[in-house]
């Protein structure tokens, strides 16, 4: 019976399943640690993806990106990350008569950028390249609604 060894299967994933814990350059929602178990995907797979990504599109969500990779010889399938830049703002701490140099400030602000890794996903198959196109009038109002 396939279905018994396929839910066996996941429920080993499951049990050997580490999360990885946040650090700078990365953190992780819980619900992408849930998808990431579900579709069997180690963490060192999702970052590969945002590293080096086949394609990467705007996302559903506002200010989101999501990139994929595809896998498989004979069943083609796409793995999609979705994430979110995310810009840290801290303030260093300055001690008494001690001064930052701006060079030093913005070198603190770049290593703050984190990404915040949202979800990811196995899509079966091949998916198309998303081409939405927008008319020019709407893109005139959506401008003239931003500059009010």
């Amino acid at each position: 019976m396939w279905w018994r060894r396929e839910s066996c299967m996941r429920k080993l994933r499951n049990m050997l399943f580490k999360p990885p814990k946040d650090n700078d350059k990365f953190s992780w929602t819980k619900h992408s640690l849930e998808k990431m178990k579900f579709y069997g995907l180690s963490p060192q797979r999702v970052l590969r993806i945002l590293r080096a990504p086949e394609r990467v599109e705007e996302a559903v969500a506002p200010g989101c990106l999501a990139a994929m990779q595809s896998v498989g010889n004979k069943r083609k399938t796409e793995i999609w990350v979705m994430w979110n830049n995310k810009l840290k703002t801290q303030k260093p701490v300055l001690g008494e008569g001690s001064k930052l140099k701006s060079k030093e400030v913005k070198n603190n602000l770049i290593n703050n950028n984190q990404k915040k890794i949202i979800t990811a996903w196995r899509y079966p198959g091949i998916s198309l390249k998303r081409q939405v196109p927008i008319p020019e009038e709407i893109l005139e109002e959506i401008e003239k609604m931003n500059n009010e």
